[in-house]
Protein backbone atom coordinates (compact mmCIF):
# COMPACT_ATOMS: atom_id res chain seq x y z
CA UNK A 1 0.00 0.00 0.00
CA UNK A 2 1.52 3.52 -0.84
CA UNK A 3 0.47 6.56 0.94
CA UNK A 4 -0.29 10.03 -0.34
CA UNK A 5 -0.42 13.12 1.48
CA UNK A 6 -1.90 16.43 0.29
CA UNK A 7 -1.98 19.57 2.45
CA UNK A 8 -1.89 23.55 1.79
CA UNK A 9 1.04 25.80 2.14
CA UNK A 10 1.73 26.16 5.31
CA UNK A 11 4.60 27.84 7.79
CA UNK A 12 4.25 24.98 10.31
CA UNK A 13 4.80 21.81 9.30
CA UNK A 14 2.00 18.43 10.21
CA UNK A 15 3.98 16.66 13.17
CA UNK A 16 4.95 13.14 12.55
CA UNK A 17 3.99 11.47 15.60
CA UNK A 18 2.06 9.08 17.34
CA UNK A 19 0.52 10.61 20.70
CA UNK A 20 2.64 8.72 22.62
CA UNK A 21 5.61 10.03 21.27
CA UNK A 22 4.69 13.48 21.13
CA UNK A 23 3.30 13.45 25.37
CA UNK A 24 6.68 12.05 25.85
CA UNK A 25 8.60 14.89 24.23
CA UNK A 26 6.23 17.34 26.20
CA UNK A 27 7.17 15.89 29.64
CA UNK A 28 10.88 16.22 28.69
CA UNK A 29 10.61 19.33 28.17
CA UNK A 30 7.90 20.39 31.09
CA UNK A 31 8.29 17.62 33.75
CA UNK A 32 7.29 20.08 36.47
CA UNK A 33 4.35 21.81 34.47
CA UNK A 34 0.93 21.11 35.64
CA UNK A 35 -0.70 18.70 33.07
CA UNK A 36 -4.21 18.12 34.79
CA UNK A 37 -6.58 19.36 37.39
CA UNK A 38 -9.60 17.55 37.88
CA UNK A 39 -11.59 19.47 40.49
CA UNK A 40 -14.23 17.53 41.21
CA UNK A 41 -12.09 14.55 41.79
CA UNK A 42 -9.44 17.21 43.92
CA UNK A 43 -6.52 15.58 41.47
CA UNK A 44 -3.75 17.71 40.19
CA UNK A 45 -1.08 16.12 38.28
CA UNK A 46 2.71 17.24 37.09
CA UNK A 47 3.61 16.14 33.56
CA UNK A 48 6.14 13.88 35.37
CA UNK A 49 3.08 12.58 37.52
CA UNK A 50 0.98 12.37 34.80
CA UNK A 51 3.12 10.03 32.38
CA UNK A 52 3.36 7.69 35.26
CA UNK A 53 0.10 7.17 36.00
CA UNK A 54 -0.34 7.05 31.58
CA UNK A 55 2.22 4.12 31.75
CA UNK A 56 0.85 2.54 34.99
CA UNK A 57 -2.62 2.09 32.93
CA UNK A 58 -0.57 1.01 29.67
CA UNK A 59 0.97 -1.80 32.02
CA UNK A 60 -2.43 -2.83 33.23
CA UNK A 61 -4.10 -3.10 29.20
CA UNK A 62 -1.38 -5.22 28.68
CA UNK A 63 -1.46 -7.09 31.41
CA UNK A 64 -5.18 -7.85 30.37
CA UNK A 65 -4.25 -8.91 26.99
CA UNK A 66 -5.20 -5.99 25.05
CA UNK A 67 -3.19 -5.87 21.58
CA UNK A 68 -1.82 -2.97 18.74
CA UNK A 69 -5.18 -2.73 16.98
CA UNK A 70 -7.67 -3.95 19.36
CA UNK A 71 -11.20 -1.97 20.03
CA UNK A 72 -11.54 -0.20 24.27
CA UNK A 73 -14.51 1.32 24.86
CA UNK A 74 -14.64 4.26 27.10
CA UNK A 75 -18.15 5.37 28.63
CA UNK A 76 -17.81 7.72 31.57
CA UNK A 77 -18.11 11.83 32.40
CA UNK A 78 -15.24 14.31 32.30
CA UNK A 79 -12.41 12.16 34.97
CA UNK A 80 -8.76 11.71 35.82
CA UNK A 81 -9.68 8.25 34.12
CA UNK A 82 -10.96 9.41 30.97
CA UNK A 83 -7.48 11.03 30.04
CA UNK A 84 -5.44 8.07 31.60
CA UNK A 85 -7.02 6.06 29.38
CA UNK A 86 -7.28 8.21 26.39
CA UNK A 87 -3.68 8.44 26.42
CA UNK A 88 -2.34 4.55 27.33
CA UNK A 89 -4.38 3.37 24.59
CA UNK A 90 -2.52 5.66 22.49
CA UNK A 91 0.68 4.32 23.55
CA UNK A 92 0.08 0.71 22.86
CA UNK A 93 -2.50 0.93 19.75
CA UNK A 94 -5.50 0.02 21.22
CA UNK A 95 -8.10 1.81 19.51
CA UNK A 96 -10.06 4.26 21.86
CA UNK A 97 -14.13 4.15 21.03
CA UNK A 98 -16.23 6.74 22.67
CA UNK A 99 -19.09 5.95 24.21
CA UNK A 100 -21.71 8.93 24.75
CA UNK A 101 -22.07 9.71 28.97
CA UNK A 102 -25.89 10.40 27.72
CA UNK A 103 -26.54 6.52 26.00
CA UNK A 104 -29.05 4.02 26.99
CA UNK A 105 -28.48 0.37 26.70
CA UNK A 106 -29.13 -0.32 23.55
CA UNK A 107 -27.39 2.53 22.14
CA UNK A 108 -23.93 1.66 24.05
CA UNK A 109 -24.42 -1.91 22.97
CA UNK A 110 -24.90 -1.32 19.23
CA UNK A 111 -21.82 1.17 19.52
CA UNK A 112 -19.88 -2.13 21.42
CA UNK A 113 -20.76 -4.82 19.07
CA UNK A 114 -20.26 -2.64 16.21
CA UNK A 115 -16.97 -1.53 16.59
CA UNK A 116 -15.64 -4.92 18.67
CA UNK A 117 -14.49 -3.58 21.48
CA UNK A 118 -12.61 -6.91 23.61
CA UNK A 119 -12.90 -4.26 26.89
CA UNK A 120 -14.73 -1.59 28.46
CA UNK A 121 -13.64 1.04 30.73
CA UNK A 122 -16.81 2.66 32.38
CA UNK A 123 -18.66 5.07 35.13
CA UNK A 124 -20.74 2.90 37.35
CA UNK A 125 -23.25 5.61 37.05
CA UNK A 126 -24.07 9.32 35.96
CA UNK A 127 -27.16 11.35 37.60
CA UNK A 128 -30.32 8.68 37.61
CA UNK A 129 -28.71 6.12 34.76
CA UNK A 130 -26.89 3.34 36.39
CA UNK A 131 -23.90 1.79 33.66
CA UNK A 132 -23.33 -1.30 35.60
CA UNK A 133 -27.10 -2.19 35.16
CA UNK A 134 -26.99 -1.71 31.14
CA UNK A 135 -23.63 -3.19 30.96
CA UNK A 136 -24.87 -6.20 32.71
CA UNK A 137 -28.05 -5.56 30.32
CA UNK A 138 -26.28 -6.00 26.84
CA UNK A 139 -22.92 -7.82 28.17
CA UNK A 140 -24.56 -11.45 27.37
CA UNK A 141 -25.54 -10.32 23.30
CA UNK A 142 -21.60 -9.47 23.29
CA UNK A 143 -19.53 -12.33 22.80
CA UNK A 144 -16.50 -10.07 21.80
CA UNK A 145 -16.61 -8.29 25.18
CA UNK A 146 -14.03 -10.06 27.64
CA UNK A 147 -13.20 -7.67 29.63
CA UNK A 148 -15.20 -4.59 31.97
CA UNK A 149 -13.61 -2.07 34.27
CA UNK A 150 -15.50 0.30 36.34
CA UNK A 151 -14.19 3.12 37.63
CA UNK A 152 -14.01 3.78 41.42
CA UNK A 153 -14.36 0.48 42.10
CA UNK A 154 -11.56 -2.51 43.00
CA UNK A 155 -11.81 -3.17 39.37
CA UNK A 156 -9.54 -0.08 38.64
CA UNK A 157 -7.23 -1.29 41.13
CA UNK A 158 -7.14 -4.67 39.95
CA UNK A 159 -6.51 -3.19 36.27
CA UNK A 160 -3.44 -1.56 37.44
CA UNK A 161 -2.01 -4.75 39.50
CA UNK A 162 -2.48 -6.24 36.54
CA UNK A 163 0.44 -4.22 35.27
CA UNK A 164 2.35 -5.36 37.62
CA UNK A 165 4.55 -8.22 35.86
CA UNK A 166 4.51 -5.89 32.71
CA UNK A 167 7.67 -3.37 32.42
CA UNK A 168 8.23 -0.13 30.80
CA UNK A 169 10.59 -1.64 28.56
CA UNK A 170 7.59 -3.50 27.16
CA UNK A 171 5.39 -0.42 26.76
CA UNK A 172 8.39 0.72 24.66
CA UNK A 173 8.85 -1.64 22.39
CA UNK A 174 4.79 -1.83 21.55
CA UNK A 175 5.21 1.53 20.61
CA UNK A 176 7.93 1.28 18.25
CA UNK A 177 5.82 -1.10 16.41
CA UNK A 178 3.45 2.05 15.69
CA UNK A 179 3.33 4.47 13.40
CA UNK A 180 1.16 7.98 13.17
CA UNK A 181 -0.77 6.68 10.36
CA UNK A 182 -2.44 3.79 12.47
CA UNK A 183 -5.73 4.08 13.65
CA UNK A 184 -6.29 5.12 17.30
CA UNK A 185 -9.98 6.69 17.92
CA UNK A 186 -13.39 5.73 16.82
CA UNK A 187 -15.94 8.74 17.12
CA UNK A 188 -19.39 8.13 16.50
CA UNK A 189 -22.13 10.37 14.86
CA UNK A 190 -25.12 11.04 16.94
CA UNK A 191 -27.49 8.72 14.93
CA UNK A 192 -29.85 11.42 14.89
CA UNK A 193 -30.56 10.21 11.02
CA UNK A 194 -30.37 6.35 12.14
CA UNK A 195 -27.94 4.30 13.21
CA UNK A 196 -24.54 6.09 14.77
CA UNK A 197 -21.43 5.49 12.13
CA UNK A 198 -18.16 5.32 13.70
CA UNK A 199 -14.98 7.79 12.22
CA UNK A 200 -12.35 5.84 12.31
CA UNK A 201 -9.13 8.33 13.08
CA UNK A 202 -5.56 8.12 13.56
CA UNK A 203 -2.71 9.74 15.63
CA UNK A 204 -2.03 11.96 12.75
CA UNK A 205 -5.61 12.98 12.30
CA UNK A 206 -5.92 13.94 15.74
CA UNK A 207 -2.94 15.06 16.94
CA UNK A 208 -2.68 17.25 14.04
CA UNK A 209 -5.88 18.51 14.90
CA UNK A 210 -5.24 19.45 18.58
CA UNK A 211 -2.00 20.66 17.61
CA UNK A 212 -3.35 23.92 15.54
CA UNK A 213 -6.77 24.45 17.23
CA UNK A 214 -3.53 25.17 20.10
CA UNK A 215 -1.62 26.88 17.91
CA UNK A 216 -5.08 29.32 16.47
CA UNK A 217 -4.97 29.65 19.94
CA UNK A 218 -1.94 30.88 20.77
CA UNK A 219 -1.25 28.03 23.69
CA UNK A 220 2.48 27.96 25.13
CA UNK A 221 3.54 25.77 28.22
CA UNK A 222 1.71 28.67 30.75
CA UNK A 223 -1.90 28.66 29.41
CA UNK A 224 -4.47 26.06 31.36
CA UNK A 225 -7.15 25.62 29.68
CA UNK A 226 -10.69 25.05 31.18
CA UNK A 227 -12.37 21.76 29.49
CA UNK A 228 -15.99 21.60 30.59
CA UNK A 229 -16.78 20.01 26.88
CA UNK A 230 -17.13 16.32 27.29
CA UNK A 231 -13.98 14.34 26.47
CA UNK A 232 -15.87 11.65 24.68
CA UNK A 233 -16.53 14.23 22.09
CA UNK A 234 -13.56 15.75 19.70
CA UNK A 235 -14.16 19.20 21.37
CA UNK A 236 -12.81 17.56 24.80
CA UNK A 237 -10.33 15.21 23.96
CA UNK A 238 -8.95 16.58 20.73
CA UNK A 239 -9.60 20.14 20.66
CA UNK A 240 -8.79 20.46 24.58
CA UNK A 241 -6.41 17.21 25.81
CA UNK A 242 -4.44 16.92 23.06
CA UNK A 243 -4.26 21.16 22.14
CA UNK A 244 -3.14 21.09 25.69
CA UNK A 245 -0.41 18.45 25.92
CA UNK A 246 1.18 18.82 22.48
CA UNK A 247 1.91 22.59 23.90
CA UNK A 248 3.08 21.95 27.33
CA UNK A 249 -0.48 23.38 29.19
CA UNK A 250 -2.55 23.07 32.12
CA UNK A 251 -6.01 20.88 31.27
CA UNK A 252 -8.10 21.27 33.70
CA UNK A 253 -11.89 19.92 34.40
CA UNK A 254 -14.56 21.78 36.58
CA UNK A 255 -17.09 18.99 37.17
CA UNK A 256 -18.21 15.50 35.78
CA UNK A 257 -20.83 17.22 32.87
CA UNK A 258 -20.79 20.58 32.19
CA UNK A 259 -22.23 23.01 35.66
CA UNK A 260 -21.73 26.66 35.22
CA UNK A 261 -21.01 27.64 38.45
CA UNK A 262 -18.42 24.88 39.11
CA UNK A 263 -17.02 25.82 35.28
CA UNK A 264 -16.58 29.68 36.79
CA UNK A 265 -15.22 28.77 40.00
CA UNK A 266 -12.65 26.34 38.45
CA UNK A 267 -11.71 29.39 35.84
CA UNK A 268 -11.25 31.58 38.92
CA UNK A 269 -9.18 28.85 41.12
CA UNK A 270 -7.07 27.76 38.51
CA UNK A 271 -6.67 30.99 37.14
CA UNK A 272 -7.39 29.92 33.57
CA UNK A 273 -6.70 31.57 30.63
CA UNK A 274 -8.89 29.58 28.00
CA UNK A 275 -12.24 28.68 28.56
CA UNK A 276 -14.30 25.97 26.17
CA UNK A 277 -17.44 26.03 25.46
CA UNK A 278 -20.59 26.08 22.86
CA UNK A 279 -22.85 29.52 23.25
CA UNK A 280 -25.79 27.90 25.50
CA UNK A 281 -22.74 27.10 27.82
CA UNK A 282 -21.66 30.76 28.15
CA UNK A 283 -25.13 31.75 27.86
CA UNK A 284 -25.74 30.03 31.48
CA UNK A 285 -22.99 30.95 32.76
CA UNK A 286 -23.56 35.15 32.16
CA UNK A 287 -26.98 34.22 33.29
CA UNK A 288 -25.88 32.54 36.92
CA UNK A 289 -28.17 33.86 39.77
CA UNK A 290 -24.89 35.98 41.35
CA UNK A 291 -22.91 36.28 38.24
CA UNK A 292 -22.84 40.46 38.79
CA UNK A 293 -22.06 40.30 42.73
CA UNK A 294 -19.30 37.19 42.40
CA UNK A 295 -15.69 37.37 41.36
CA UNK A 296 -16.71 35.41 38.65
CA UNK A 297 -17.28 38.22 36.44
CA UNK A 298 -13.68 39.43 36.50
CA UNK A 299 -13.50 36.25 34.44
CA UNK A 300 -15.80 37.28 32.01
CA UNK A 301 -14.51 35.91 28.51
CA UNK A 302 -12.03 38.95 27.00
CA UNK A 303 -11.57 40.30 31.21
CA UNK A 304 -9.73 37.06 32.60
CA UNK A 305 -5.86 37.09 32.30
CA UNK A 306 -5.58 35.01 29.14
CA UNK A 307 -8.57 36.71 27.53
CA UNK A 308 -9.33 33.74 25.08
CA UNK A 309 -13.02 31.55 24.93
CA UNK A 310 -13.34 28.71 22.87
CA UNK A 311 -16.48 27.93 21.08
CA UNK A 312 -18.08 26.19 18.03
Amino acid sequence: MVLSYGSGVSTVPLIGQTIGDNLAGTVARHPDNEAIVVAHQGVRLRYHEFAVAVGDVARGLLGLGMEKGDRLGIWAPNCLEWALVQYATARLGVILVNINPAYRSHEVGYVLAQSGCRALVSATELKTSSYVDMVDEVRPTLPALEHVTFIGTDDWAQLLERGSGVTEDHVAAVERTLTFDDPINIQYTSGTTGFPKGATLSHHNILNNGFFVGEGCGYTDQDRVCIPVPLYHCFGMVMGNLACTSHGATMVYPAPTFDPAATLRAVQDERCTSLYGVPTMFIAELGLDDFSTSTWARCAPGSWPGRRARSR
